[in-house]
């Protein structure tokens, strides 16, 4: 899927499409059956403007100043002038795979049919992404919607900066590069390029393929850590774990068992004591949880990718329409779908950080201090431990629900918001933090390997410790560790997990 084109058309839009798209450079086009919707949609603008019908964000005002209708001759400049006003971000800006996937959300979007947007812009936002330019969007200033979508807009009218083959360029100078014509705007094209929930839905997407290796990755790394902590395995037993009837646990034990299989460590550990820690023992049951509020987050952002998010939404066709006013730009779901999903994957980093720091503990783990031979003036992986148990307490931090927060904006026009793209991008932060506490858990374990007789691993934990040795050599002294930690991450994110198979 990464390297294939992909088009939408009676196949509905999914997170790994978004994922395919905004980091892997994929094609994304729309079928004839999808641009007959949007086309459709179009027609019922312009039916409106014609019957000078009063309709939300068609020929009036916008949020508060929703009842003051506007002539024909003055819509295509308020759309411009929602693009202008409403690119009001600040701080950082968004990485280049941040930005594409909230533009590939957008064009699910659109693609419902039910917005009234210009095609011209949806091709425009399709060009964009299909020939390299990315605008550059500051990171901070939505309440769920509106900044980002107007900063990567203005791109579509010449206006603004892009990525554009690893250059900050003025936007007019790469459409010009790429042959690329700048959009016109029209009656509510402004509207609708502001409005809806790409942002929180792309983003999250994006952090679902980051969560989903990572699931996979610390069962890896959890059984790195139990097998070199000596673990009972008999706490995997599927008997024992079918009585706690969750697929996402039975998931777990059975991945753990297949990593496992055949270690001469574990077999020669069996009964040496009657239970481990609560965070070796456990991993099915912590990962499962967390596996099940990846799924959650999986369905909502799904939903979202097939929703329509405009407002208003145009109705019919052009004979028989129908302009609705309502609320399903209000991303509720997918905000909680991200906090949740940051609870779990805070949990994974939690419970990892229990882990390697057992390894280093000479009182629990039976092995050298810190992990090497010559303690005292080697300090070994002592700190390396304080980074994880940091990185864990920011992740915390970070897993503070924002849909909780409200506020009142508009003059009281949104009274309630759902917070949802401030959820995504912390989301974010929390994924690239866990990413090195996993590493850390991944070179503590394979370090703590250098003490037993390698033949007697289990073949699963043998490979992945291998991986790893052909990056990272074993300590004997201390040295630079940074490094290390760096290339480690490297390996996690381009390497699916090695998990045998059944």
């Amino acid at each position: 899927m990464k390297s294939q084109d992909i088009v939408w058309a009676s196949q509905a839009p999914r997170w790994q499409d978004v994922a395919a798209v905004a980091r892997y450079q994929a094609r994304l086009s729309l079928s004839e059956e999808v641009w007959a919707r949007i086309r459709n949609a179009r027609d019922i603008v312009t039916r409106i403007q014609q019957q000078g019908v009063r309709a939300y964000g068609i020929n009036t005002g916008l949020g508060a100043l929703c009842n003051i209708i506007l002539p024909d001759d003055q819509l295509s400049q308020l759309s411009r002038n929602t693009l202008m006003s409403h690119a009001c971000g600040v701080g950082e800006p968004l990485k280049v795979e941040q930005t594409r996937a909230i533009m590939c959300a957008a064009v699910a979007n659109y693609s419902q049919g039910k917005s009234g947007i210009s095609p011209v812009l949806v091709q425009g936002l399709l060009d964009l992404l299909n020939h390299g330019i990315t605008p550059v969007v500051p990171s901070q200033g939505s309440v769920g919607y509106l900044s980002h979508m107007a900063h990567i807009s203005l791109c579509l009218i010449g206006m603004g900066e892009v990525d554009y083959q690893g250059q900050c360029i003025a936007a007019s100078a790469a459409l010009q590069a790429e042959g690329l014509s700048v959009c016109p705007l029209a009656a509510k094209d402004g509207l609708s390029l502001v409005n809806g929930t790409p942002c929180m839905t792309g983003l999250t997407a994006l952090a679902l393929d980051d969560a989903t290796r990572l699931a996979d990755w610390a069962d890896v790394t959890g059984a790195m850590s139990f097998e070199a902590l000596r673990g009972q395995v008999v706490a995997f037993d599927p008997e024992v774990l079918a009585l706690k009837p969750s697929a996402s646990i039975q998931l777990v034990g059975q991945r753990l068992r297949q990593i496992l299989a055949g270690s001469q460590i574990i077999a020669e550990s069996e009964g040496i004591r009657t239970q481990d820690a609560l965070s070796i023992r456990s991993i099915p049951q912590i990962h499962g949880a967390c596996r099940d509020q990846i799924n959650y987050a999986i369905g909502q952002v799904d939903i979202e990718l097939r929703s329509a998010t405009d407002n208003p939404l145009v109705l019919g066709d052009s004979e028989n329409w129908r302009v609705v006013s309502q609320a399903n730009p209000h991303g509720e779901n997918v905000a909680m779908a991200a906090d949740a999903l940051a609870i779990a994957l805070a949990e994974l980093g939690s419970v990892a950080e229990r882990r390697l720091d057992r390894l280093i503990n000479p009182l629990v783990s039976g092995l050298p201090p810190f992990l090497l031979s010559e303690p005292g003036v080697n300090s070994g992986m002592m700190i390396a431990q304080y980074v994880a148990a940091s990185l864990c307490g920011e992740n915390r931090q970070l897993a503070q629900p924002a849909v909780l927060d409200n506020f009142v904006t508009s003059a009281l026009q949104e009274d309630h918001l759902s917070m949802g793209t401030n959820s995504a991008i912390k989301l974010l932060k929390l994924i690239d933090n866990l990413y090195n506490i996993l590493a850390i858990e991944y070179l503590l374990a394979a370090q703590a390997y250098e003490f037993f007789d390698n033949e007697k691993l289990a073949p699963g934990t043998r490979q992945v410790w291998q991986a790893l040795r052909t990056l990272v050599a074993p300590w004997t002294q201390d040295r630079w560790l940074a490094p290390e930690i760096k290339a480690t991450v490297s390996l996690i994110r381009q390497q699916d997990a090695l998990i045998p198979a059944a």
